[in-house]
């Protein structure tokens, strides 16, 4: 059975269309790859599913229970996000707090764990992004992979069923993209379900067992990555990996 299954889920902002009626079947230890050019609805998806932004229309089934996501309620909003984290592009961290207590936040505060079993569980989750000797550090000093690794352990922290990462390298610099991906290959490598908006094909074509890829709000091919690598079906694909692969060759 589908862990997550979303059906027609269409989004407007205005009279522009930016979800056009999206499909999605998520199995336990997927790890989906979501491509496409900019502005092709890739995010709002993600932001769409997490009610960060609250779609138009469509249904979302999530561990067999249904959900209409145009009357969706708080209190079922409250249920789904209990097994969801997010990780987003530019970390989301507080200032003022250090990474220890960035990750324990959503303990204590969201989950009203008390405050040793939530230290004691964002130690872990430090050590497993290789944190740990930073538990006492600000954000400002630490990298940008440093800070992305610690909303990778912060996600972590409480146990979601599934993670959705939206472009979780695109703020940092080339040589602290690799250090990111590495903590997200562990994670695939243990069987954690993930949903990646990525520009980066190589964590696509490797890591991901499957491809959402999407154009103009639209979703034009999916399925497996071997498959949508070695053998793209719509001319738009074949144009994207062109353009995508080169600039990686450049």
């Amino acid at each position: 059975m589908s862990m997550l299954e979303l059906k027609d889920i269409k989004k407007s902002f205005g009279k522009a269309g930016v979800l056009k009626g999206i499909d999605l079947n998520v199995e336990k230890g997927d790890v989906i790859a979501i491509l496409g050019p900019s502005g092709s609805g890739k995010t709002t998806l993600l932001r769409c599913i997490n009610f960060l932004e609250r779609a138009d229309s469509g249904t979302m089934v999530f561990d067999g229970v249904t959900h209409d996501l145009g009357h969706i309620k708080r209190k079922e909003i409250a249920q789904i996000r209990k097994k969801t984290a997010f990780v987003f592009q530019n970390y989301n961290l507080f200032a003022n707090k250090t990474a220890l207590e960035n990750v324990m936040l959503g303990l204590t505060v969201a989950r009203k764990v008390d405050k040793e079993t939530a230290r004691k569980k964002a130690m872990q989750m430090l050590e497993k992004v290789g944190l740990s000797d930073f538990a006492d550090h600000f954000p400002i000093q630490l990298s940008g992979g440093q800070q992305q690794r610690v909303a990778i352990a912060r996600a972590l922290a409480t146990d979601p069923e599934i993670i959705y990462f939206d472009e979780p390298t695109s703020a940092l610099d080339p040589e602290l993209i690799g250090e990111v991906l590495q903590v997200m290959k562990q994670l695939a490598s243990e069987g954690m379900t993930m949903l990646v908006v990525t520009h980066e094909m190589n964590f696509a074509q490797n890591v991901s067992n499957k491809i959402l890829f999407m154009d103009e709000g639209s979703v034009l091919e999916s399925g497996s990555s071997k498959e949508f690598f070695a053998n793209p079906k719509e001319e738009r694909t074949k144009e994207f990996l062109k353009n995508i692969l080169s600039q990686h060759d450049a």
